[in-house]
């Protein structure tokens, strides 16, 4: 779990620091590439000095309740993963499909489920969907430039999925654009 949320932090251009006398195998990598850095200790009050987000992550829930402490303290805002209790935030479990993130929560009741939902999903919205994605941006381009807008109810129904994408699936972007061009019912904008 611990990977994933570094992996998102480094995605996203943060400067990761770990605090764990361990070491993840999958964090091994990282600290020798010098991507994050590792203190290999226990935590101790006073190591949140610099940060501004802080992820406990520990499997010692007397230790990610002193983190959410002394992060609290210091004014910073804290995620205790498995625990919403003391969390300023809820960090839901979520895949990438190029521009499309597909994002799961349970409000921090049960990370577990939240993380089967998205394995269950991440097997079912391929590439494709992050095809589709960029075709509608591309119409949208087309139609704003136009003058043209689309009401939300229409872009809804133009967008039927189970037309549109086995033609993305299988290459066919030139009909899936003819397609949900024909579908949406434009307005000129004022």
């Amino acid at each position: 779990m611990a990977f994933r949320k570094v992996r998102l932090l480094l995605d996203s251009g943060a400067d990761v620091t770990v605090i764990s006398p361990t070491l993840h195998p999958d964090l091994a990598p990282l600290v020798e590439k010098k991507a994050i850095h590792l203190i290999q200790r226990n935590y101790r009050s006073g190591d949140l000095k610099r940060a501004i987000l802080v992820f406990a992550a520990t499997d010692v829930k007397k230790t990610n309740h002193r983190v959410a402490e002394d992060a609290k303290k210091a004014g910073r805002l804290v995620n205790v993963v498995d625990d919403p209790g003391p969390s300023d935030f809820i960090a839901p479990s979520f895949f990438r499909r190029e521009n499309l993130i597909i994002a799961v929560s349970t409000e921090g009741v049960s990370p577990a489920l939240a993380r089967k939902i998205r394995t269950k999903l991440e097997e079912t919205i391929g590439k494709e969907y992050a095809s589709l994605l960029a075709l509608i941006g591309e119409v949208r381009s087309i139609l704003r430039d136009k003058g043209l807008r689309v009401d939300a109810e229409d872009w809804q129904q133009a967008l039927g999925l189970d037309a549109l994408i086995p033609l993305v699936k299988s290459g066919n972007l030139k009909k899936a654009k003819t397609i949900l061009l024909k579908k949406l019912r434009v307005h000129k904008t004022i």
